[in-house]
Order: C-alpha cells, then sequence, then structure tokens
C-alpha cells in the first residue's frame, strides 16, 4: 500500500469571514458581546455552507464572538462537525470599539480622538498587526495540523483575514480600510503543500447577498461605512 509522504499532503484551509451583523445604531463592535448575525447574514451563513458542501471539509473552527459562531452553525453541520473555538481569530482590538466611527460621523474632527491616530503604521488605535499575523498564522497553521490532507474552514473577521493574507503574499500592512478584499461571507482560500502555504485564492459564494456598499472595493457611502473591519 503507497503511503503519502507529508511533505506531499495538500491541505486547503479556508477563513471565512462572518455574515452580515444587526447592528442599527451603527457601532464598531470590535469584540464586544451581544452581537448577532442578521437575517441577511444567516442567509449569507447557508449559502456558504451550500457552496462548501461537496468539498472534503473535516475541520470547522470560529472566533468566541457570537457572529462568528453563528456563521460556522451550518457549515458544521453540512458535513456532520462540531464547531472548535481559537480565540486567535478574534476581531482585533480597536479604542473605538462601542462607538460609532466611519465616513461622515465626524469622528477624526473629535480632538479626543487625534492621539489614537496619529500611527497608521502600527496602527495606534488599536492590536498591532504584526500581533494580528502572530495569532492569525498559528490559528491557521493548527487547523492545517488538524485538517492535514483535507479542508478546513475557520470564520474569522475582516480585518485579522485581510492582514494575514496581505503577510503572506508579502505585502505591507498598513492600509487604506476601503480598499480590502474581505466581503462579508468570503472566503480567503490558503493551500498548503505540507507544511508550506503554495497559493492563496479568493471568491465570494454568497456576493448576490451583499449590499452594494458593502462589497469589496466599493466607494464609500456617508452613513454607511461605519465599523470597518468587523
Amino acid at each position: 500500500m503507497s503511503t503519502v509522504k507529508k511533505d506531499d499532503d495538500v491541505t486547503v484551509v479556508h477563513l471565512m469571514r462572518h455574515g452580515e451583523v444587526e447592528n442599527p445604531e451603527g457601532i464598531l463592535y470590535g469584540r464586544l458581546p451581544g452581537y448577532h448575525l442578521s437575517e441577511l447574514g444567516r442567509r449569507m451563513a447557508d449559502r456558504v455552507a451550500d457552496h462548501l458542501a461537496p468539498r472534503d471539509v473535516t475541520h470547522v473552527v470560529a472566533s468566541p464572538l457570537e457572529r462568528a459562531q453563528e456563521t460556522a452553525e451550518p457549515v458544521a453541520k453540512a458535513h456532520g462537525l462540531d464547531i472548535a473555538t481559537d480565540e486567535r481569530l478574534i476581531e482585533a482590538e480597536n479604542v473605538f470599539q462601542g462607538k460609532t466611527f466611519g465616513i461622515g460621523d465626524g469622528a477624526l474632527r473629535r480632538p479626543a480622538n487625534w492621539r489614537h491616530v496619529v500611527n497608521p503604521f502600527k496602527p495606534s488605535w488599536g492590536e498591532s498587526y504584526v500581533d494580528q499575523v502572530v495569532r492569525m498564522m498559528g490559528a491557521l497553521n493548527a487547523a492545517k495540523d488538524a485538517a492535514r490532507g483535507h479542508e478546513a474552514v475557520l470564520v474569522s473577521h475582516q480585518l485579522p483575514i485581510w492582514i494575514v493574507r496581505s503577510y503572506v503574499e508579502k505585502r505591507r500592512l498598513w492600509h487604506d480600510p476601503r480598499r480590502r478584499q474581505c466581503t462579508l461571507a468570503s472566503l480567503t482560500t490558503f493551500t498548503y503543500r505540507g507544511d508550506r502555504i503554495v497559493s492563496v485564492g479568493y471568491s465570494e459564494p454568497a456576493r448576490d447577498l451583499v449590499p452594494a456598499h458593502l462589497l469589496a472595493g466599493a466607494k464609500p457611502v456617508k452613513g454607511k461605512g461605519k465599523a470597518y473591519g468587523a
């Protein structure tokens, strides 16, 4: 009987962003508890579960936040799996958590906020990009080991997903948030050969359900650009 060498194993790890969240006040909710998927967000999660149903998924993991756990549920159910929780997949820390902070809300005109936005390269308003890379790479590699030779789905949040993708693709980590390619319920897919990432892909199985102003690369709309990085 032939055996496959560890270095020849092909493992696929999908980093999925959660679906739309019920957030009528437009709060940057960050790591706050109590923010759940909207009805549309649940439809997005179901759509991605249908998309992944034929795939060889053997491991499903989610951030501890409710919106990520709820997004993972239909994916796990479709494959008869339990959801594991990995704290490393959580949203990035942000000092503006619990506040409105978006296009046209005047946040940057408030002197009390200026000290938090002096260094976009770190960034000065929250968890450093380097720290996000370290924890997200740890979560990716743990999932790769758990699903070796198969596929894993990890549900996380926009900013950490974009930052780890930027790192893997050797781009600078500081960036314009409006240009992140990480739409709601999107999949950023890392293919490993053995322990080495050999390709990165991106897809939007629920694209037709995503409001136009929230699609990757969409032009910000006043009053609708709140909660970047959610």
